[in-house]
């Protein structure tokens, strides 16, 4: 009874520190450093070397978490190879990732054999256990960082050769580095525990390895299975999850019977199972959106929990003395990086210019690799958790270097699209609207009536330069090039509104995005499948399908605001003002001198939403939204852009 209310205690006590570790981790993604170092960094003063907070003896109780995590990791690692997508750039990922895998691994190996005698735990090893020691650094060394990767490639919005071959490259080395893995994990296993190294201990490395695989096969079934259930999408994670530990705990099991009762050691590679199955899931199922959906729920807890009991674990006091140790290992492995991919790329005919910086899309570690590190202290604990804390060291300083330098070599290459700068408000309100028809004029003269200048731009010749009783321009456009919306005048307008194909229409998003950064861009979906296109542009999507039913709730609901949002109050309108007005920066709303029948509903800072209150202070960039008579909205938009 007394145990199982220490655990409790033990378990709760962390879920506390793990949600300050939430927390910290946005402290250090502000100051542009990965959000994984807060983690680690709350781990490091929660743990036993400062203030005692999880101290080692907890840590035993949680290794049920640590399991469960790199179950998790190694599902993500599978999940994010997809063959298909990798196809157009094959013979160039083939010899970039043989590359970078041989010279990485190689050198690795080297550094940390001919350094032995400087790194405390390997003093008194034989040469044997030194070999596997160095085995197990370089295998790991090779880890790449694909969830670091994708996150640059999204942010530059980033396409190209170059762009493709790093990601797949990327992805295919955290598969290869597992099974690597894998295989010196049994090589290491014979060596110190003086099996030697002889045809039996290679068949016998060769079995684990057969059965990791076809026990990775069964696992991916057992996860169909499950997706395949009608249930709470929450119930399957939970599933997964459980699935996941259960492989970890399951080859622990084996391997402590074999010691027991068998003259050799037997040992499934649990990450390799797990890496295997998701693989399967994502490649030969109908539920790879669906189980990649779930890994991406899940995943921002997991890897909290992880990396703070990562921090915790750490030995600083061989920290204090190998930190010299990493770096080396940090400056090899920059080396090897450059050899391995400036090798590939010549050997698969890439061009001169990208191979020359390659090497610059390949330094980024974090998952698989700190996996693995832990999952070396679990399988050798007389020194697997000094060994844990030289690797993490290595890891965490690729993982605050890499992400600079892939996007240094994605604008280098010309291969980035990031958003243009919104352009400065010049005091008239323009719009620009794609697609001549009677919507398209409706809005048109709508928007007119509200004091803006509007265009219509036409694919159309029909030799209407007019909407008839309007001054609205009706513009023809010959291509979506970006010669022809500068001769529209796109970079003065604030709004933008495309009613053309899909196509068409993601086309002059991208195009805005890229070169005028117009904030308010407006589109009418006709395929519900490239909702997801729109979004990552920033566009604001119409979907006709069902904005008319959602009109019908808010009227139901909601009459009076959903009137007044449509403007069929008659006096009374709704407005989005930007703060351009200096003097107004820092104000309290109770202190602004607003006419009486106005109303400032909210303010929008960056990405977030303030509910006002008298004592919300503006900022100059927030965006207000105000409600009141059309004449005072009026005096309150002068007074906000001033």
């Amino acid at each position: 009874m007394e145990h199982n209310i220490n655990t409790f205690l033990i378990i709760a006590g962390f879920a506390i520190i793990a949600l300050a570790s939430r927390q910290i981790g946005q402290y250090f993604a502000r100051a542009n450093l990965p959000l994984i170092s807060g983690f680690l960094f709350t781990g490091i003063i929660a743990g036993p070397f400062v203030l005692g907070l999880i101290p080692k003896e907890a840590q035993k109780t949680l290794l049920f978490v640590d399991q469960l995590s790199l179950a998790f990791i190694a599902f993500a690692a599978g999940s994010e190879l997809y063959l298909k997508e990798l196809r157009s750039r094959f013979r160039s990922i083939k010899w970039v990732t043989t590359g970078l895998v041989v010279s990485t691994f190689t050198l690795g190996s080297l550094t940390v054999f001919i350094l032995a005698d400087l790194i405390p735990f390997m003093r008194a090893m034989s040469a044997a256990s030194r070999v596997a020691v160095s085995f197990l650094a370089g295998a790991i060394l090779v880890a790449r960082s694909p969830s670091s990767a994708i996150a640059v490639v999204n942010e530059l919005r980033a396409k190209g050769p170059f762009t493709q071959t790093a990601l797949g490259v990327t992805v295919i080395i955290d598969i290869v580095v597992i099974v690597l893995f894998a295989i010196n994990s049994s090589i290491a296993d014979a060596l110190l525990t003086d099996l030697g190294f002889s045809l039996n201990s290679v068949a016998l490395v060769s079995a684990e390895l057969l059965m990791s695989l076809a026990l990775g096969y069964a696992l991916g079934k057992i996860l169909e299975f499950i997706l395949s259930w009608r249930s709470e999408r929450i119930i399957k994670t939970g599933m997964i999850l459980l699935t996941g530990y259960g492989v970890f705990f399951l080859a622990a099991k084996i391997r402590s019977i074999s010691y027991d009762h068998m003259p050799f050691e037997v040992f499934f590679e649990p990450l390799l199972i797990c890496m295997v199955g998701s693989l399967l899931v994502s490649n030969h199922t109908v539920y790879r959106a669906e189980f990649k959906r779930i890994l991406y729920d899940v995943g921002p807890p997991v890897y909290i929990i992880f990396f703070t009991l990562t921090g915790a674990s750490l030995a600083l006091d061989i920290l204090a003395v190998t930190w010299p140790i990493a770096l080396a290992l940090f400056f090899v492995r920059l080396v090897g990086i450059f050899i391995g991919s400036f090798s590939g790329g010549v050997l698969a005919s890439d061009p001169m210019q990208h191979n020359r910086i390659s090497w610059m899309a390949y330094v980024t570690q974090a998952g698989i690799g700190l996996g693995l590190a832990k999952q070396v202290a679990v399988e050798f604990p007389e020194w697997g958790v000094d060994f844990a804390t030289v690797i993490v060291s290595v890891i965490v300083l690729n993982q605050i270097i890499g992400p600079m330098f892939f996007k240094w070599a994605i604008n280098l290459v010309g291969e980035a699209h990031p958003r243009a700068e919104t352009p400065a408000f010049d005091r008239t309100r323009n719009a620009i609207i794609f697609g001549l028809e009677r919507q398209s004029i409706a809005l048109a003269r709508k928007l007119y009536s509200y004091g803006w200048e509007v265009k219509i731009g036409s694919r159309e010749a029909d030799g209407m330069e007019k909407v008839p009783g309007s001054d609205i321009d009706i513009c023809y456009i010959a291509g979506l090039t970006k010669e022809a919306l500068h001769q529209l005048e796109v970079g003065k307008a604030q709004a933008i509104v495309a009613l053309l194909s899909d196509e068409d229409n993601y086309r002059i998003c991208e195009l805005v995005y890229e070169h005028f950064g117009t904030e308010n861009l407006v589109v009418r979906l006709n395929d519900r499948a490239n909702f997801d296109r729109f979004h990552e542009v920033g566009a604001l999507v119409v979907d006709p399908g069902t904005a008319f039913v959602t009109l019908l709730d808010h009227f139901v609901r909601s009459p009076s605001g959903t009137s007044l949002l449509l403007g069929m109050e008659e006096n009374q309108g709704i407005v989005d003002l930007e703060v351009r007005n200096p003097d107004l920066h820092g104000m309290a709303l109770r202190d602004l001198r607003l006419p009486l029948d106005t109303l400032v509903l909210s303010v929008r800072r960056g990405d977030e939403i303030l509910i006002s209150h008298g004592y919300t202070r503006f900022k100059v960039g927030d965006w207000v939204t105000v409600v009141g008579s059309l004449k005072s909205l009026k005096e309150v938009t002068l007074q906000f852009e001033m």
